[in-house]
C-alpha cells in the first residue's frame, strides 16, 4: 500500500479534530472507531473481507503500513474469523495517540503542550494544513449535497463517522439535522463499511456479546446450547504503557 494517500483512520482523525481547541470531538467512541477504521482500510486493500459478522483474513502478507500491519498479524493469529464486535471492542491502548504522532511526523498536525488544572501535562494536536481537512470534509458534503453514491473510501468513511457520533460535530444544531441524517444513510454504500460501522454502533450500545443471527439460523437452533461467543480479541497495542502515560492527550 503507498503511503501516498492517507488511510481512513487517519481522515477519521483528523475529522474529529478541532481546529480551533485541538481537541478531539467524541474521544471514546473516537477509539472504537479508529479499530474500525483499520479493518474497512485491510478490506479495501484485499487483506481481509467479511464472512457474515466475522472478520477473515484472505491474504496476510503485509500492507507496508506498520500500524495496519500490527492489527492484520494479530488477526491472522486468531486462526479463525474475528466477529467484527469483538475485535473492535478489545482494549486499544495507544491508538489514537499512535495515529496523532503519525500526522505529527507527517506534518498535519502539531503538538501544543499545556497543563490541566494548572498541575497535569497535556497535550493538543492542532492542525497544520487545513486544507486537508477540508478536503475530506468537502467529500462528505458533496455526498450528502448531491445524492450520488460516493466511492468505497468516503462511504465507509461517512459510515464510520456517522458511527462514533461525529455528525453533530460536523453538522451541529436543528440546521444540521438533515446533514446528519444524510450521513447516516450513506452507510449503505459500502458492505463492510456498514458492517463495521454496525459493529461500534453495538459495542457502544453494549451488544456486543450477543452474536447476530438470521432468522432462519435461530429457527435450527435446538435444545443444545448455543455456540459459545468468541473471545474477545486483544487490541493493538501501538505503544508501550509508558510512552503512553507519557503524555496526556486532552479531550
Amino acid at each position: 500500500m503507498g503511503r501516498s494517500r492517507r488511510t481512513i483512520p487517519e481522515e477519521l482523525l483528523l475529522l474529529a479534530l478541532d481546529p480551533t481547541t485541538g481537541t478531539t470531538a467524541q474521544p471514546q467512541s473516537l477509539d472504537l472507531g479508529l479499530a474500525g477504521a483499520q479493518l474497512v482500510e485491510l478490506a479495501l486493500a484485499g487483506r481481509i473481507a467479511p464472512d457474515g459478522d466475522r472478520i477473515a483474513v484472505v491474504a496476510p502478507r503485509p500492507t507496508g503500513d506498520p500500524t495496519l500491519d500490527c492489527a492484520l498479524e494479530l488477526l491472522r493469529r486468531r486462526g479463525a474469523p474475528v466477529r467484527a464486535v469483538h475485535w473492535i471492542g478489545g482494549p486499544r491502548l495507544g491508538l489514537r495517540q499512535t495515529y496523532l504522532s503519525h500526522l505529527e511526523r507527517c506534518g498535519m498536525v502539531h503538538a501544543v503542550a499545556g497543563q490541566m488544572c494548572g498541575v497535569l501535562p497535556t497535550t493538543r494536536y492542532q492542525a497544520t494544513d487545513t486544507a486537508i481537512s477540508r478536503e475530506i470534509r468537502a467529500r462528505l458534503d458533496s455526498a450528502i449535497r448531491t445524492g450520488v453514491p460516493p466511492d468505497p473510501r468516503t462511504a465507509a468513511l461517512a459510515a464510520l463517522a456517522h458511527a462514533v457520533g461525529l455528525g453533530k460535530h460536523l453538522y451541529p444544531g436543528n440546521e444540521g439535522r438533515s446533514s446528519r441524517s444524510r450521513l447516516r444513510d450513506l452507510i449503505r454504500h459500502d458492505p463492510m463499511g456498514g458492517l463495521v460501522a454496525h459493529a461500534v454502533m453495538d459495542v457502544q450500545n453494549g451488544v456486543a456479546a450477543q452474536p447476530r443471527r438470521s432468522a432462519a439460523a435461530a429457527g435450527r437452533q435446538s435444545g443444545a446450547g448455543a455456540r459459545p461467543a468468541a473471545e474477545p480479541a486483544r487490541g493493538v497495542p501501538m505503544q508501550s504503557r509508558h510512552g503512553s502515560m507519557a503524555r496526556a492527550v486532552a479531550h
